[in-house]
């Protein structure tokens, strides 16, 4: 189950007054690429796209934690019965199922580690963890980025980017723009959206 576009505008409404930041333009611009990309997808519903995109980092209302937004999210989204949002809080990170490809610091307590864990062996990746993991690295505070220039910014910023992260991000690219029939950059609109 996921909220109405409504709701979930309201819901990250209220995380930005708990934690104002540019996470809330990243998550705008990710359901924007979301939703472009899959109303270009027959099999994927592009409403459920955007709501997706626009709540995958939703856990980022608790404040400025790293891996802990992911089980933030998890969790909130768990208790709200919001099952397919809590998939996406926790799977946009983690394109190959290994918590150990995660990018950034691992501040999460014994019991949360193990619940990404748990949760993550459970899963069999959709398009949706998909398409939210691509839009995820397209999606800047200030726009759609190139992927690779999305990539070596996040490596600069933490020192190292995995490569077999790397690696996947660049097939999901082409996967999608093969599903599509179209160039990413132009069907996202990246020379002129703002979030």
């Amino acid at each position: 189950m996921f909220p109405t576009r409504e709701q979930a505008k309201a819901l990250l409404d209220d995380a930005l007054k708990l934690n104002p930041g540019p996470w809330g333009r990243h998550s705008l611009c990710c359901a924007h690429c979301a939703e472009k990309i899959a109303l270009a997808c027959e099999e994927l519903d592009a409403e459920k796209a955007y709501v997706l995109g626009l709540l995958h980092d939703i856990g980022r209302r608790f404040g400025v934690r790293h891996l802990g937004h992911v089980s933030d999210g998890y969790t909130y989204m768990k208790s709200l019965d919001f099952d397919e949002v809590a998939r996406v809080c926790l799977s946009h990170s983690f394109n190959n199922k290994k918590v150990s490809e995660y990018i950034g610091e691992f501040d999460v307590s014994d019991e949360e580690l193990k619940l990404i864990n748990e949760e993550l062996e459970k899963m069999e990746y959709d398009d949706y963890d998909r398409l939210i993991q691509l839009c995820d690295c397209l999606a800047g505070a200030d726009g759609v980025l190139n992927i690779e220039e999305r990539m070596s910014d996040v490596e600069k910023r933490y020192g190292f980017y995995n490569e077999n992260k790397r690696a996947s991000n660049l097939r999901l690219f082409k996967l999608f723009e093969q599903k599509t029939g179209r160039n990413l950059y132009e069907l996202c609109q990246k020379e002129s959206f703002k979030p």
